[in-house]
């Protein structure tokens, strides 16, 4: 009699619970990094402008020049830099830290009503465990839009309460006025850039006025093996303007000059950067003006 080969039970499917993991004394495979990929920690600091906003906003003409020549300089070298005096309440980044800290301390089962679904940009992601099968990042991401029209002015909090339910309303408030915080910010760079770009003032404000966004939470549990890891792996924004805070921990790195540089963390300032979709606009219209990035 001939007995058919057995087969292994499948494979059950990978699940990034920190508060289990973080107990272990090695970290799943799946998390390794290859060695050429691994963590650089002895990176140099990047040196970029911390770029006075509230001056340049106040329409005086040297701090207009200043911030010009500075963001420009940046800009056509790798694209970051500081924004700094930029009139966000210090209160309201406090909170949202807070509840971002409150949010990935609940447990799996409760962070998993916001899971993002497979195709979706929003949501709740676990290390991307059901999309990668290796190189995974050390990481969690809570996603959700922000959208700058007036029908949908609340967005941000009716997705809380109707995701995670009314305990989460006071979470919703919370980062929808941050959103609209960074929106307010956000098109005051873009006036910037548009001057940098010669092309003026209103340019690039008016063409984002209504803009569609992504606010995102990033979380990187405290891990046993740090060295054969990585938070979020190498990469390049697709987005027109990213910009970011940072908590004291720090670790965002920006590859300049073949070699990888720190940023260090400042509580009172911005990290910014320029999205592909960006480069590829400014690139497009601007082949005529005189200070093109």
């Amino acid at each position: 009699m001939i007995m058919p080969p057995t087969l292994p039970p499948p494979r059950q499917p990978l699940v990034f619970d920190a508060s289990i993991l973080q107990q272990q004394g090695s970290i799943p495979s799946q998390f390794i990094w290859p060695d050429h990929e691994k963590p650089c920690l002895e990176s140099p600091k990047l040196a970029i402008p911390p770029i006075d906003f509230g001056s340049f906003l106040t329409g005086d003409p040297l701090a207009v020049s200043k911030a010009t020549q500075l963001v420009n300089e940046a800009c056509k070298k790798h694209g970051f830099f500081l924004v700094v005096n930029h009139g966000v309440d210090s209160k309201l980044i406090a909170k949202a830290h807070e509840y971002m800290n409150m949010f990935f301390g609940i447990q799996l089962s409760e962070k998993q009503r916001a899971q993002r679904k497979i195709g979706e940009q929003y949501g709740y992601a676990s290390s991307f465990t059901g999309r990668f099968s290796s190189k995974l990042p050390w990481k969690e991401t809570l996603s959700f839009r922000y959208c700058a029209d007036n029908q949908s002015s609340d967005v941000v909090q009716e997705y809380f309460l109707n995701v995670m339910g009314e305990n989460f309303k006071q979470f919703g408030k919370v980062y929808q006025q941050y959103c609209e915080a960074m929106n307010t910010l956000s098109l005051g760079i873009m006036e910037l850039l548009g001057i940098s770009l010669g092309v003026g003032r209103e340019y690039f404000r008016d063409f984002f006025q209504g803009n569609d966004s992504i606010m995102r939470l990033n979380y990187y549990p405290p891990c046993q093996k740090p060295d054969l890891t990585l938070g979020t792996g190498p990469h390049c924004d697709p987005t027109s303007l990213t910009i970011l805070h940072q908590d004291h921990v720090g670790g965002l790195q920006v590859f300049v000059d073949e070699k990888w540089h720190s940023i260090s963390p400042d509580p009172e300032a911005f990290v910014v950067n320029i999205g592909d979709t960006f480069t590829v606009r400014s690139s497009k219209n601007n082949k005529g003006s005189q200070n093109p990035f």
